[in-house]
């Protein structure tokens, strides 16, 4: 049966496919016409994996028929009676699938194959701490992150974890263990630049029972960065995230952002006494969040602009 959400989907991306033009430079003009919607929740729209409902992301779909060339409210038109909201659907948003947030999906969902991902779905991510260091070539040379989790079942011994690089450039980034756990079986695409990866804890976990794991990833080819973004595929009670920058290269503009059912929110956010930006996210997911940051001009250039869709250096779990 031909649902509404079916309709919507192929409408959408016949109409992209007919104008000609890419998700990322799509993205970029509704992030100008301040509706901004993700790369990602883009594709979701095409392949019908998920559909506009919040306000902000009917708003942009009435842009969207704007650039693509449809009549006013076309699209809209398809799409099913919105789900409910408030109490009813204030339940914990279940996790989604693990390819999820990735434009490149079906690489991911290839690298996903041969892992374990049978007890994924009972680990509670308690809090998370990510740690970036962006070096004086402007390059992200080392990302350190901490988690605590807890098991909601017996037998819990490892958890997946993606990482992928900024641009590929036939390498892909190397991880380490730090605490509490090893690298298990290691799954990489260079084309891609993507790794996925198990890391296993010291035993198996007995239900409710919390580990607390480290791991350190480092970026293969250093160049030029300018964004740091964590894809949540099951939601967090708290993540803190730190981008700090060396005093020999310091970005002219940072921007936090956090995007959830499509809708993206950003502030501007200044560095502290020790060069950091950073921000915190509770109760969040499955969404993104990350931050953004701009170079100063070089020879008296324009300087780098904020990517609102350029391809950010990324850690999923």
């Amino acid at each position: 049966m031909t649902t509404g959400q079916d309709e919507f989907s192929r409408a959408l991306r016949a109409a992209i496919e007919k104008r000609g033009i890419t998700l990322e430079r799509l993205c970029d003009r509704l992030r100008r016409l301040d509706t901004p919607v993700s790369t990602a929740t883009l594709s979701y729209w095409q392949s019908g994996r998920t559909r506009p409902e919040r306000p902000a992301s009917l708003k942009a779909l009435s842009n969207l028929e704007a650039i693509v060339g449809v009549a006013r409210g076309e699209l809209a038109a398809l799409l099913d009676p919105p789900k409910p909201r408030g109490r009813v659907a204030s339940r914990p948003r279940p996790a989604v699938v693990g390819s999820a947030f990735f434009p490149e999906a079906e690489a991911v969902e290839h690298l996903l194959r041969g892992l374990d991902l049978s007890h994924d779905g009972g680990l509670t991510r308690l809090s998370g701490h990510d740690r970036v260091h962006v070096a004086a070539d402007q390059s992200q040379d080392v990302r350190w992150t901490r988690q605590v989790l807890r098991a909601e079942e017996d037998g819990i011994d490892r958890i997946v974890v993606i990482h992928e690089a900024d641009l590929p450039c036939g390498d892909v980034p190397e991880l380490r263990a730090v605490r509490n756990c090893r690298v298990g079986r290691v799954h990489t695409d260079k084309r891609q630049g993507l790794m996925a990866a198990e890391l296993v804890f010291p035993r198996a976990l007995a239900r409710h029972e919390t580990i607390l794991i480290e791991h350190e990833v480092t970026e293969p080819s250093p160049r030029p960065s300018f964004v740091y973004e964590r894809r949540c595929r099951t939601p967090v009670r708290e993540f803190l995230m730190e981008v700090r920058f060396d005093s020999r290269a310091l970005p002219s503009r940072c921007v936090r952002y956090s995007v959830l059912d499509g809708v993206e929110k950003c502030r501007p956010v200044e560095l502290d006494e020790d060069r950091a930006a950073h921000h915190v996210v509770l109760d969040f997911g499955p969404g993104q969040f990350g931050v953004r940051w701009e170079w100063p001009p070089a020879g008296g250039g324009t300087g780098e602009r904020i990517p609102g869709s350029g391809r950010a250096k990324v850690s999923r779990n």
